[in-house]
């Protein structure tokens, strides 16, 4: 049984297009609000595993970004037993499943820290709450994050913009010197990238002023936002795709596929 939902083809529809947006601006709302939160990143691999660098000395703030790290793993780690292993053991793959626990996990911290199960909004990582919180993000990102790229044959990923920022420098560069179909996927692939990174700064921006106004209760927006990407893009896939941005649509002209990336 295939693990990827999405054709290379149809990542970029107009029907799907919007989804990896969504998700993307979801993650960068994440991120700001628990910045806001507790002074700590959910999203930010590579950062955290800096900072594990930096702070070997101080055991404390060690283990808040290590707990960061190892719950992003576990996070992907059961989005790859709810698609991957059910796959390899002849199950059907539950592409929709880690989605739809990202949403309710992101519920689920705004409504706990809201009845202030969670402690104080704001500060440092200082209460047991700040440390739930931190494992309960960083397991949803992991969850998401893992759950898209399997889902897109790891063309698509949503929680971080590292690969997105490399991916259009490089594609902008090719749209230089390519023409025909090769030129309208690099313009594909570059408008993707570009959106992504413009999506997740919205996102933080909205978190912040979310942060600021209502606490915890931010959290639901970008719980929400998921949820919908999920019903767009993860559920009733069987229906018919409008055709992707760029690509012809009479019978018998060529699809355009996607090239690798992350």
């Amino acid at each position: 049984m295939m693990l990827t939902l999405h054709k290379p083809d149809e990542i970029f529809s107009l029907r799907h297009l919007p989804t990896w947006l969504m998700l993307t601006f979801a993650a960068g709302c994440v991120n700001a609000t628990a910045l806001v939160a507790c002074e700590r990143f959910v999203t930010h691999v590579t950062g955290t595993v800096t900072r594990l660098g930096m702070e070997v000395a101080r055991v404390r703030v060690l283990l808040d970004f290590a707990i960061v790290l190892a719950f992003f793993i576990a996070g992907a780690m059961a989005s790859s037993a709810l698609i991957n292993a059910r796959a390899h053991r002849g199950k059907r793959p539950l592409h929709a499943a880690p989605l739809v626990m990202v949403a309710f996990a992101t519920a689920g911290v705004a409504l706990a820290g809201h009845a202030g199960l969670l402690g104080s909004f704001g500060g440092t990582v200082d209460e047991p709450g700040d440390f739930v919180l931190l494992s309960v993000l960083s397991f949803a990102s992991g969850l998401q994050n893992a759950a898209v790229a399997t889902s897109t044959g790891l063309l698509v990923r949503t929680t971080h913009l590292t690969g997105p920022a490399t991916d259009l420098g490089i594609h902008l560069v090719e749209l230089a010197y390519v023409q025909g179909d090769a030129k309208r996927t690099a313009r594909r692939h570059a408008l993707l990238r570009g959106g992504k990174i413009l999506a997740f700064a919205v996102g933080a921006a909205a978190g912040v002023t979310l942060a600021h106004s209502i606490g915890y209760l931010a959290f639901l927006v970008p719980a929400a936002i998921v949820l919908t990407g999920t019903v767009l893009s993860f559920l009733d896939v069987g229906k018919r795709d409008r055709p992707a941005l760029g690509t012809p649509s009479q019978p018998g002209e060529p699809r355009v596929t996607a090239a690798p990336s992350t």
